[in-house]
């Protein structure tokens, strides 16, 4: 089933055209991959979705429910988190209270009076034990306690993700999630993709790894100057002419 559907999504930027008519599916339970040289449009195209850049043209839906025009906060409310290429995170907060903040917005007693202390008191309770389960899930539980600031960037890069998480998204973006990371952080990044998708969580993934990306996308789109050049799976990806001639300017490499 078609989860998020973009049709036509169109920015520009003074005589630029940043995204030129992108069209793609993403499937529900699907790591969709969307690659592409330096200056193709990749992290416009995420802000266009995300409601961080209004589109001039062009559809997005949610399970059918238009997303454009929105703010920002109101489609994390319809089910769509992002992460960033850099991380932003409360430094002086821990990565448990990180996490917590993400978990606000899906809180219904708020600061209650008297009358509602027992269910804040409840829902406080929730709220520890479901963001104890999300830093379990990405596998950073031993880092709970540490201040942000003090965090190697792998950390950095898995508490983010914990805590867009956090929001109870249907659609989860990650924006260049292996930037800064080295082979064995990468790695786990991979093992973690597969368990929030097992988790029942859709995920689009905007990377520059293309190791990380042929191994665990399910689908790839490739843009190039602003225009999709290519989709399908990573097999076909790989050896798709255009495809090479963005990235190499010349002939076909297994190494893409």
């Amino acid at each position: 089933m078609t989860l998020l559907a973009v049709r036509d999504l169109t920015k520009r930027f003074g005589g630029l055209t940043a995204v030129d008519g992108v069209s793609f599916d993403v499937h529900e339970g699907a790591i969709k991959a969307v690659i592409g040289p330096n200056g193709a449009g990749k992290s416009t195209l995420f802000n266009l979705l995300t409601g961080f850049e209004k589109a001039d043209a062009g559809q997005v839906t949610l399970a059918g429910e238009p997303l454009l025009g929105r703010r920002p906060s109101d489609i994390v409310g319809c089910g769509v988190a992002r992460t960033f290429q850099n991380t932003q995170l409360f430094e002086e907060l821990t990565v448990a209270e990180n996490v917590l903040v993400g978990l606000h917005r899906r809180l219904k007693a708020g600061l209650g009076r008297s009358a509602l202390r027992i269910a804040v008191r409840s829902e406080e309770r929730w709220a520890e034990r479901e963001a104890a389960r999300l830093l379990a899930l990405i596998g950073i539980e031993r880092w709970a306690e540490t201040p942000a600031a003090d965090l190697p960037q792998g950390v950095r890069r898995s508490c983010e993700i914990a805590r867009a998480l956090a929001t109870g998204p249907r659609v989860l973006l990650l924006d260049e999630p292996a930037a800064g990371l080295n082979r064995s952080e990468t790695d786990a990044l991979g093992s973690v993709l597969y368990r929030i998708r097992d988790a029942g969580v859709t995920t689009v993934v905007v990377e520059h790894d293309m190791g990380l990306v042929m191994e665990v996308s399910e689908e790839i789109v490739v843009l190039d100057r602003g225009r999709k050049i290519a989709e399908g799976p990573p097999l076909l990806i790989q050896k798709d002419p255009a495809v090479l001639e963005a990235y190499l300017g010349e002939e076909p490499d297994d190494e893409l």
